[in-house]
């Protein structure tokens, strides 16, 4: 069969119907920007790398400017007009935050205060879940500047005036700090009592129907004076990685510095740690030895940073033991021996599984997170004690000791506690609940005889809202939180006690980014403008599209 020639095939085509289009051709010529991108482009560059505003008068930045093909009459401005486009974009974010947070019912916040270049900042930043994603999101409230001492009424009145501006007085369930007194004291001072407070106080301070009570006038309303202008803050909870940082630095040293199988071990191989680390941090010449000899950098513990410690323990003890004496041979110090080699070893086998731990709940997590955490750390810590040798034998215990002591609130009777809150706040928020999915049946891989024991009697279909039930048919459902949009007052429960974070370090790495904005050459910079800077950064005003509320609810 000879192929039609190519005239014939054309007219075929186009007899079955119209000629296709040509292929277009590809233009590679870049659009013109118009001035509002341009704008909203230098902007962009500005905040996201923390440069200063008057980048935009930099000669050599204009001339790479102009390279950027723009529109008719398309100029970056100079940096008095830049700075006022700035403080639009500011106001334009705040304010759509603040519409973003009218719709969100359970938020928490996390605050501290940092101090740089002789100034006082309190921060705040701000945490809820997406009831329609159950995605955590997270922004930057206000880096705000505090002056005079720190006291506790200085702290809770900061706070209170934050989270009423952005109208957050009764959605914040939980207030993650760390545990220094004064933020400890402010909340024990400003928390409201709640209604069975009041009702427990009542039965306790109320007369008998016989006795006669009488009351000073002036003191009444003296106190009714003082109560109008009283702050009123939400619950507190201190900050767990804080905590464990406390239990790592000292409640460790006071177990190896009293018992006598390690006080004099621990004291000799941390002075010759520490001499290796002032010598290798105050001499090019010993650094360059230290590399030389090691192939690699020592690490600095330092006392704002968590698990510093560690990892410059672990660092030293990474080092063979021949490596590490010639180093401190040429160094001029002492060498290390056996016993204390072998020391700095076991010290990092037992606190291995603290740091992790540390490292999860620094993490953006929920708060249901702490107590599993906890959980497996005393049993990870339990179970490196048979490694270890008489010199750190007791160090497991008196962590685990530690952990149980400072986190006693947490872990009492946490099974109970679960049970009783679960169906106590479903029989509270069944009015939610006005329409309640109903529930498939549970299908797991489990065996036949585990699906009889889950297995309940059938309840009539008209039966009206039953907390227990729903508790029921949520345990026997599958292992994924989108079940949760199956059992709305579940779900609303889980909103509100996992959206706080077990940790304070989200305005930790707020304080991070802050140190990079407000450097020694920019302590000119005002502490307003500091703030509208860092908060656009923290929140990425311009990388995302921050006017679409998807991003938050």
């Amino acid at each position: 069969i000879v192929p039609p020639s190519g005239p014939k095939q054309r007219a075929v085509t186009s007899a079955e119907g119209p000629t296709p289009p040509k292929q277009q051709k590809l233009d590679f010529g870049a659009k013109p920007v118009s001035d509002e991108e341009l704008k909203k482009l230098v902007a962009q560059y500005i905040v996201e790398e923390m440069l200063p505003i008057n980048t935009v008068d930099s000669p050599s930045f204009r001339a790479i400017i102009k390279k950027i093909p723009t529109s008719v009459n398309a100029e970056l401005p100079h940096r008095t007009t830049f700075t006022s486009y700035l403080e639009k974009e500011f106001t334009e974010m705040e304010r759509n935050l603040k519409a973003t947070l009218n719709e969100i019912d359970f938020v928490s916040t996390t605050a501290d205060i940092w101090t740089a270049n002789n100034r006082s900042y309190m921060g705040v930043t701000l945490h809820w879940i997406s009831r329609t994603t159950l995605e955590r999101h997270k922004v930057a409230l206000a880096c705000r500047r505090i002056r005079g001492r720190h006291t506790y009424d200085v702290i809770g009145t900061e706070i209170e005036n934050i989270h009423s501006s952005y109208g957050l007085l009764n959605k914040v369930v939980a207030t993650v700090t760390d545990n220094g007194s004064n933020f400890v004291k402010a909340f024990q001072v400003y928390h409201p009592v709640t209604e069975s407070d009041d009702e427990a106080e009542e039965e306790e301070s109320s007369p008998k129907d016989d006795d006669v009570t009488f009351s000073d006038l002036s003191e009444i309303l003296s106190a009714e004076n003082e109560s109008d202008g009283q702050l009123s803050l939400p619950p507190h909870r201190r900050c767990a990685s804080h905590t464990i940082n406390i239990i790592c630095t000292r409640d460790v040293e006071k177990h190896l510095t009293t018992n006598a199988e390690s006080r004099a071990v621990y004291r000799s191989s941390t002075a010759k740690c520490t001499a290796l680390w002032t010598k290798s941090s105050r001499s090019t010449l010993a650094s360059e030895t230290v590399e030389e000899i090691s192939k690699r950098k020592l690490l600095i513990p330092t006392s704002t940073r968590w698990n510093s410690f560690f990892d410059a323990v672990k660092r030293i003890a990474e080092i063979p033991m021949g490596e590490l004496n010639t180093l401190c041979t040429k160094l001029g110090l002492k060498c290390f021996k056996d016993q204390e080699y072998q020391f700095l070893h076991e010290y990092c086998m037992a606190m291995k599984p603290l740091t992790a731990a540390l490292d999860i709940l620094q993490g953006d997590c929920p708060y249901g997170t702490l107590l599993p955490t906890l959980e497996v750390l005393m049993q990870k810590t339990q179970a490196v004690k048979d490694d270890l040798s008489r010199m750190t034998a007791g160090l497991p215990d008196a962590i685990v000791q530690a952990i149980q002591t400072r986190f006693a609130g947490v872990l009492d009777d946490k099974d109970a506690l679960l049970a009783a809150l679960l169906t106590a706040e479903c029989c509270t928020t069944a009015p939610l609940a006005k329409n309640p999915a109903s529930v498939p049946s549970a299908t797991t891989s489990s065996s036949q005889g585990e699906m009889d024991f889950f297995t309940f009697e059938a309840e009539p279909e008209e039966e009206t809202y039953s907390a227990e039930k729903e508790v029921m048919d949520y345990l026997m459902s599958g292992y994924d939180l989108q079940i949760l949009h199956k059992f709305s007052s579940i779900k609303t429960i889980f909103l509100k006690y996992n959206t706080p974070t077990p940790s304070s370090a989200p305005v930790e790495r707020l304080f991070s980014l802050g140190g990079l904005v407000l450097t020694p050459k920019r302590n000119r910079l005002s502490h307003k403008r500091f703030e509208k800077l860092l908060l656009m950064r923290y929140n990425h005003c311009f990388k995302f599209n921050f006017k679409c509320q998807e991003i938050y609810c």
